[in-house]
């Protein structure tokens, strides 16, 4: 018999604010670029709060189509506590379309596979299911900021 395949539960709208991009250009692995994470909001139903300043999108732009995203940074919920997240994924869309991104252009969030994985690690005994369960996420990146929904695997 085959497992049922999980369902998701939604439980986490971040929206990051970013600044300007910075290019190290072209690496051995493809071209490399940090955009720094400047602050933003989190709400749903296990916590709501701010995105302190100070993280980091590390992107991997592999070819003219598909980049490698790697963000840290930490959320304060509402109550104090604080939450370390790494968030890996994944970006693919036409070269147009990623041309236009590198130059913080908008582009139609339809046109743009933008999924993660993203992994908390918490001292907060209330939010300690954050790090023993599997969660991806859904990202649309806008000039000035990234607007991801994070869902539990259920």
């Amino acid at each position: 018999m085959t497992a049922a395949p999980p369902g998701l539960r939604h439980v986490l709208h971040l929206d990051v604010e970013v600044g300007v991009p910075v290019e190290v250009g072209a690496t051995a692995a493809g071209i490399r670029r940090l955009v720094p994470i400047t602050g933003g909001t989190v709400a749903g139903p296990l916590l709501s709060g701010r995105i302190l300043p100070g993280g980091t999108d590390y992107q991997l732009i592999r070819t003219e189509t598909w980049t490698e995203v790697e963000a840290r940074y930490v959320l304060e919920t509402d109550r104090g506590e604080l939450v370390y997240v790494r968030n890996r994924g994944v970006r693919t869309g036409s070269a147009d379309d990623i041309a236009r991104l590198r130059r913080d252009e908008p582009v139609d969030p339809e046109r743009i596979y933008f999924r993660s994985s993203p992994t908390f690690e918490t001292s907060s005994e209330r939010l300690t299911g954050l790090t023993a369960r599997l969660f991806v996420g859904s990202g649309t990146r806008h000039p000035r900021s990234v607007v991801f929904d994070f869902f539990e695997v259920l």
